[in-house]
């Protein structure tokens, strides 16, 4: 596992990626969540006393443990589910900061769970999301997570517990003396491929595979974002597309754990910006349901981009925090189904309303599930002009 000083730099990469991720300073006396699963308990210990020594307020929050979740599904009646303990709705308008720290020690507990059950918990605690979503546009809050690796997520992965530990390690510089340094390196180098994207006019990027064939319209008032603190690791560039310009197939090749089901072989199908075929090699019934969850389900709210060259992860890690980072030999794009973020709006996020989201085809859905492929592949941006652009190939922006 982790030693004492890997810890220590991991819980500095974690304040380095929460105080750039929000755009408003942090200073004395504002509040930071840190939610944990028990086996990060001691890297919550650390945290939590770092931001004490900053003057912060943390607060530390235990996720419910495996049997907790289970039987919350199992025993709660159609009440129970939706109930939001008193002081929820206080504290997300009062945080300033949040940092997640998971650490599952069961993937697939919930595989039993209707997943009925499972959209309906999520679509009733959404509203605590919007709050902080809002709080995040006007830069009163930021957050970031990460993993922390358990014998569940290494057993499904392949991997010994030290092997997957490696790869964290690996992946967020944990092995370098100055791992901050490393962050805020990269963190340079993508503006400037971030300021070649954004300085396109683009009708529709198309993107081939063998198991690819879709076009994503990037709408108005849209740029592309990332690394920007919110996810440790994160080597991802990516948008937000106008939902209602998606055509064509989606392909995704990297297996997907999520709400305790288990996920393999998804092919998407869409037509005029919705999903309008679903499959799955494992878990299809689990897909369909998940994409029934509300209006917004079955429809794009992130098109991503992975460029080999910066992410280090080249191997399946069967989290999506790793796994939508992953660089290999040909890099990845991923596709988010549901919400979208309002970070990519390029303008003032706070004039962002929700019904200027509907107008710009921000999609709006309490789901937001991450589908990786990482196939050989080649993304064609189609200007405004009439030319072409390959803008991505072989694991690479062509910048």
């Amino acid at each position: 596992m982790f030693t004492a000083r890997q810890l220590e730099r991991y819980a500095d990469v974690l304040w380095w990626g929460l105080k750039t991720a929000r755009t408003g300073r942090f200073k004395k006396g504002d509040i930071v969540l840190v939610r944990f699963d028990r086996p990060a308990i001691r890297l919550a210990e650390i945290l939590y006393a770092k931001l004490l020594a900053m003057g912060l307020n943390p607060v530390p929050r235990l996720n419910h443990t495996t049997t907790m979740e289970l039987d919350f599904y199992k025993l709660s009646n159609s009440k129970q589910l939706v109930f939001t303990p008193p002081g929820d709705e206080f504290l997300s308008k009062s945080l300033n900061g949040g940092i997640f720290l998971h650490a599952p020690q069961s993937l697939t507990h919930l595989s039993d769970i209707a997943p009925k059950k499972i959209g309906k918990v999520a679509v009733a605690r959404k509203y605590l999301r919007d709050i902080l979503d809002k709080r995040d546009d006007e830069g009163a809050f930021g957050w970031t997570l990460c993993i922390f690796p358990t014998k569940a997520l290494a057993r499904h992965a392949g991997l010994s517990l030290k092997n997957y530990t490696g790869q964290v390690i690996k992946a967020c510089f944990l092995n370098r003396t100055s791992p901050v340094s490393h962050w805020k390196s990269i963190y340079k180098k993508v503006q400037s491929i971030k300021k070649w994207l954004n300085s396109m006019q683009v009708n529709y990027y198309h993107i081939e595979s063998a198991n690819i064939d879709l076009e994503i319209t990037p709408g108005e008032k849209r740029k592309w974002i990332g690394i920007s603190g919110h996810n440790m690791p994160s080597f991802e560039i990516f948008t937000v597309p106008d939902w209602r310009g998606t055509k064509g197939k989606y392909f995704a090749n990297q297996p997907s754990f999520r709400s305790g089901n288990y996920v393999e072989g998804v092919r998407l199908e869409f037509q005029k910006g919705a999903v309008v075929k679903a499959r799955a090699q494992k878990g299809e019934d689990f897909v369909k349901k998940q994409l029934s969850m509300d209006k917004g389900a079955d429809k794009l709210g992130e098109f991503s981009l992975t460029d080999k060259r910066f992410s280090k992860i080249n191997t399946f890690m069967a989290n999506t925090l790793f796994d939508e980072n992953y660089g290999g030999k040909y890099g990845n794009c991923h596709v988010a189904l549901g919400s979208s973020y309002s970070d990519a709006y390029d303008g003032d996020p706070k004039k962002l309303t929700k019904k200027a989201k509907k107008k710009l085809g921000f999609n709006d859905s309490a789901l937001h599930w991450d589908l990786v492929n990482t196939e050989k592949k080649r993304v064609v941006a189609h200007l405004a002009s009439g030319k072409k652009l390959t803008i991505y190939e072989n694991g690479k922006f062509t910048y």
